[in-house]
């Protein structure tokens, strides 16, 4: 049975649905492991990535790029390892978290 306030209830859930996402996928990847929400552990905080990219309209591709690919020099001289098992749905929902704040 479906009650009132089952459905705005639903929609928070959904709402917040991606956002966990984004987490478990980063936990699941060990994304964590090298980059901290507000502090730089290896890498740099996905603040500081959410940041530097903020209002650039390729932000997102190029995110997804760096992602799958990795890269050097544009954070310090540590290399960033290629992501290339990661599907593209999946860095792209990482990319979209990360440039939303990581929250």
């Amino acid at each position: 049975m479906v009650t009132w306030f089952s459905i705005p209830m639903l929609g928070i859930a959904l709402i917040s649905l991606p956002a966990l996402a984004s987490k478990e996928l980063a936990q699941k990847n060990a994304c964590l492991a090298c980059h901290g929400m507000d502090k730089k552990i290896v890498g740099p905080a996905y603040l500081d990535i959410a940041k530097k990219y903020a209002g650039q309209k390729d932000a997102e591709a190029t995110l997804i790029a760096s992602i799958k690919k990795g890269g050097s020099g544009k954070w310090g001289p540590v290399p960033m390892p290629e992501q290339a098992a990661l599907t593209d749905a999946d860095a792209k929902a990482l990319a979209a978290w990360i440039l939303a704040g990581a929250k």
